[in-house]
């Protein structure tokens, strides 16, 4: 079992490439696998008919059955990656197959091993998380065709069925949207090396537009996600054993360790984009919210992770108020209420798609009927990542 996983530092101006970064998919990962190699059918078999095992409450005694293999023949990220995600979303249903009610303390050995295993490889967290869920669970209907949601499709899916697929997918182009804002951080680091004040103008001009088309893609989450799919049936199958009243004890991975372990569930704060963007404009946040931040790099790929670090401190505020150059510093400020409007704007989607679902079941939990009592309750007051800004 082997990764490409080499984060060494290259010398300024950086390149993408060393980051595991590309120029087309930024932190996507280009073109996933979408199979494993023959041995692996079994994992598959399971990934691949995850909302049925878990709808016909099946999953469990599959995993029972299912052969515990070795991850040696695995080789290069690709693989791995994708053994990651067949097995976190498999975990995923697992655990929370019968609802928070119905939770597991241990997960069993033929599934934790190879798990903690492909884990271990990438740098990754044993848990679903946004590199999983989104950035390697992905392709194209046509291969030729477009990065358009049209023809998208996910490679594993979970119970939630097309408001499910959406919000993957919306999440994913909001990931697309982002890659000139990406490639123009190491334009601007370069400039700043250079002294080129107009090549720095037009890397800030370039990330304004990319952080405004990222919220134009957000936007099309209400075109795809019903809030109520997404509160009742989706959101749990998101939420992590760290700071979660459903798993107060964590998991024990058998075979790993004794002792329960905690990790926490997916959020959008794991994805690395918001994040680069922060250090580069030297964003600084209440110490609350930023303890949790800095606790969500490490779910992410670690060369993504190291090309987060690597922008921090570049000091592009000090170059930009020490030019006095009024063009470049409009620019700058471009950039930062781009991004204040995107959180502004994420927020106001959190608040429709739980904090307002969230008061809608609690209501329904008040009267009699079917309806009643079926939405998770565990993490009402806060995200699946454990954040009370959700």
């Amino acid at each position: 079992m082997e990764a490409n996983g080499d984060t060494e530092e290259p010398p300024l101006p950086l390149a993408l490439s060393s980051f595991q970064i590309s120029e087309e998919f930024g932190f996507l990962l280009p073109e996933p696998l979408t199979d494993l190699p023959a041995p692996y059918g079994p994992w598959m078999d399971i990934a691949r008919d995850l909302p049925q095992l878990i709808g016909s409450h099946q999953l469990r005694s599959r995993v029972h059955q299912m052969p515990e293999l070795s991850t040696q023949p695995l080789r290069g990220r690709e693989e791995l990656h994708l053994a990651h995600l067949v097995l976190s979303f498999i975990t995923m249903g697992y655990v929370w197959q019968e609802g928070e009610e119905g939770t597991v303390q241990v997960l069993p050995r033929n599934l934790a091993v190879p798990f903690w295993e492909v884990s271990q490889a990438l740098g990754l967290p044993p848990i679903l998380s946004h590199a999983d869920f989104v950035l390697a669970n992905w392709r194209r209907k046509d291969p030729r065709g477009p990065l358009e949601i049209e023809n998208l499709d996910t490679i594993i899916s979970l119970p939630g069925g097309e408001s499910l697929r959406g919000f993957i997918l919306v999440t994913l182009l909001v990931e697309k949207a982002a890659v000139p804002g990406i490639k123009a951080i190491t334009q601007a680091l370069g400039a700043m090396l250079q002294c080129d004040e107009e090549t720095l103008h037009s890397a800030l001009e370039e990330l304004a537009g990319a952080i405004q088309a990222m919220r134009a893609a957000l936007r099309r989450m209400h075109d795809y996600v019903d809030p109520e799919v997404f509160y009742s049936v989706i959101r749990i199958f998101l939420s992590g054993w760290k700071d979660n009243p459903a798993m107060p004890h964590g998991l024990i991975y058998e075979g790993v360790s004794p002792e329960p372990l905690a990790f926490s569930g997916g959020s959008a704060a794991q994805s690395s984009v918001l994040h680069a963007f922060d250090e580069l404009l030297g964003i600084r946040h209440r110490p609350d919210c930023a303890a949790f931040l800095h606790r969500m790099r490490h779910y992410m790929p670690p060369a993504h992770r190291a090309f987060v670090e690597r922008v921090r401190g570049a000091s592009l505020r000090q170059r930009v108020v020490a030019s006095g150059d009024a063009r470049l510093r409009a620019a700058f400020n471009r950039c930062v209420s781009a991004l204040a409007e995107l959180r502004s704007y994420h927020i106001a989607i959190v608040t429709k798609y739980i904090a307002m679902a969230a008061t809608r079941a609690r209501a329904r939990r008040g009267q009699p009927g079917p309806a009643a009592g079926t939405a998770p309750s565990a993490l009402e007051a806060q995200g699946t990542g454990g954040s009370h800004d959700f």
